[in-house]
């Protein structure tokens, strides 16, 4: 099931933005990473995809109930490193579904202040600040 969510978001994002080649040029801490994104605008999800591709990980997204069962969380949470979720943009069903299934896995839960590209943008690089600082 979660491999199915992640073809369908790669068709997706490849879609909406065509190739997302490596504009980054060096190696990047979070290179190979895979994050889950619950909630948010469906109009910036190409967008987040690409921010987080600049920085070598992968944006899985979940609409948070929308179209998609919430259930469905559940089946993704494993194969993800962490969950951002914004918190103005996800209903409260969802943002407790996320919590609870961090937890049960262990997954960081970042919420973020908004569903702005900025504020995945700040909260990615906080992680990779964070990576160069401990390690």
């Amino acid at each position: 099931m979660a491999k199915k969510l992640r073809k369908q978001n790669n068709r997706q994002a490849a879609a909406a933005g065509g190739e997302m080649a490596d504009k980054r040029g060096g190696a990047s801490s979070l290179d190979g990473r895979s994050f889950l994104y619950v909630g948010g605008r469906d109009c910036q999800v190409a967008h987040l995809r690409e921010i987080a591709s600049r920085h070598g990980a992968e944006l899985i997204h979940h609409d948070g109930g929308l179209r998609e069962a919430v259930s469905r969380i559940d089946t993704v949470l494993p194969s993800v490193d962490c969950v951002f979720c914004p918190i103005d943009c996800i209903s409260h069903d969802a943002c407790l579904r996320v919590k609870t299934g961090c937890k049960k896995f262990g997954k960081a839960f970042i919420p973020l202040r908004n569903g702005s590209k900025s504020s995945l943008e700040r909260a990615l690089l906080t992680i990779q600040e964070r990576e160069a600082n401990n390690g």
